[in-house]
């Protein structure tokens, strides 16, 4: 299925009036604070998130999976999928892919079809977490970080392999997740593992084409409870500057320990010009991959209040980060959720850009605390809503995207297109 223009102009006759008199309102209040509703807009439409091919279906627990119906059964069905959400939302024209999950068996038709629905390739992902079918030797005691040399020679390959693929597509950068780790003290020792860690890295790191960026990220435990080989920012950061100028840390939301200042960790990282992607989800207890500002919005929002200073203040040139949602779907629709989540990412984005930065900087050189808190909750709280609905507008799309999608149909089609029982590779 694709929705063709027809489809969004159909829909947007319905509600364009009250938008119309909704943007009109926030203009001109966003006016009287001295910001240009207009340039906020513009920045919206470049703002893309990337969606990630494994997240297209029906996730689940250790518990139980349950089926929604229609779900996309090989890569050329994801890349529909998402072809959907861009049109509707304008805002996710990028895919990462996810290997071996989703290998492309025809690169160039592949990118045909990619291009075809305006969506480009972002990061690839490599998977030394599970073993594959056929593999040689097994990651249950580790991968890049493995006391045998077999085992690590074999993960390096499996990263380069992926690199290829990506080179093939057209992407730029591979992001590496280990959950190699340790559940007991004494299974490993913590040197040796991350030493062995660091010299696979530059194996991969080697392999890297001029143009592109490893990211790395972290996650202080699961699968394993008592250590994780690389836990945090820090350890990330370490190994990135050991690697080189192309290697960056990646920030995943839900890989923090419970009440982490997540933000501050993109103000570190911006600060040294290591902060290379971002993974969007929500967490109640830890790594839960929930929709996107569910559960913490104003975390989310502080976290873009930081994002924005450091891309306005980039002294130490840090690259445009990568976006991408990472979440698991349990109870929802898939493309309901990311449907959500990309609204809320776009939300926080918006609140971050109409900051009062000047009265915010005045308020800190000041220690006036009361007036800087009051600077960032009136961000926060005022209803941006419209701005978003306007940056799809003019870029094309559905001015409410979830009604539109419930409208349309939308997933009644894919199950009469597909059938009831089909399922999504990934976890």
């Amino acid at each position: 299925m694709r929705i063709q223009s027809f489809h969004i102009d159909q829909y947007n006759a319905i509600t364009i009036k009250v938008h119309e008199n909704n943007y009109r309102i926030t203009k001109e209040l966003l006016a009287q604070k001295s910001i240009d509703a207009d340039a906020v807009v513009e920045k919206l439409r470049q703002f893309q998130i990337a969606i990630p091919s494994w997240a297209l279906g029906a996730g689940g627990t250790r518990f139980g999976r349950f089926s929604t119906g229609g779900e996309p059964g090989n890569l050329e069905q994801k890349l529909d999928d998402i072809g959907l959400l861009h049109a509707l939302t304008r805002s996710a024209g990028a895919i990462s892919l996810h290997i071996p999950w989703d290998i492309p068996r025809d690169a160039q038709a592949i990118k045909q079809q990619a291009s075809e629905l305006d969506i480009v390739f972002d990061a690839m992902n490599s998977n030394t977490f599970q073993d594959q079918k056929d593999q040689a030797l097994g990651y249950k005691f580790g991968s890049l970080s493995h006391i045998n040399a077999d085992v690590r020679k074999q993960a390096v390959e499996h990263n380069i392999e992926v690199i290829s693929y990506g080179q093939a597509l057209g992407s730029k950068s591979i992001t590496v997740w280990l959950a190699d780790g340790s559940s007991f003290p004494g299974q490993l020792n913590f040197r040796r593992a991350l030493d062995n860690t660091l010299r696979s890295l530059q194996e991969i790191y080697a392999q890297l084409p001029a143009d592109w960026q490893l990211f790395i990220e972290y996650k202080p435990y699961e699968p394993y409870f008592y250590s994780t080989v690389i836990q945090d920012w820090g350890t990330s950061f370490l190994l990135a500057n050991e690697l080189g100028n192309k290697a960056y840390t990646l920030v995943d939301l839900g890989h923090h320990l419970p009440n982490t200042n997540i933000e501050q960790i993109v103000s570190t990282l911006m600060y040294r010009g290591k902060l290379g992607g971002f993974h969007f989800n929500d967490s109640k207890y830890g790594d839960d991959d929930l929709t996107v500002g569910s559960i913490k919005p104003y975390q989310l929002y502080l976290i873009f209040n930081e994002l924005v200073y450091g891309l306005e203040n980039n002294t130490a040139q840090n690259p445009s980060p990568a976006w991408m949602i990472d979440a698991s779907h349990n109870l929802k629709d898939p493309l309901e959720d990311l449907i959500q989540s990309l609204e809320a990412i776009r939300l926080a984005y918006a609140q971050a850009l109409i900051v009062d930065r000047q009265g915010l900087w005045d308020a800190q050189l000041n220690n006036d605390v009361s007036v800087g808190q009051e600077i960032l909750q009136d961000a926060f709280r005022t209803d941006v809503r419209p701005l978003l609905q306007e940056a799809r507008l003019r870029s094309g799309g559905v001015i409410e995207p979830i009604k539109a999608y419930r409208y349309l149909n939308i997933r009644q089609q894919l199950i009469k297109e597909r059938g009831s029982v089909t399922v999504a590779t990934g976890l």
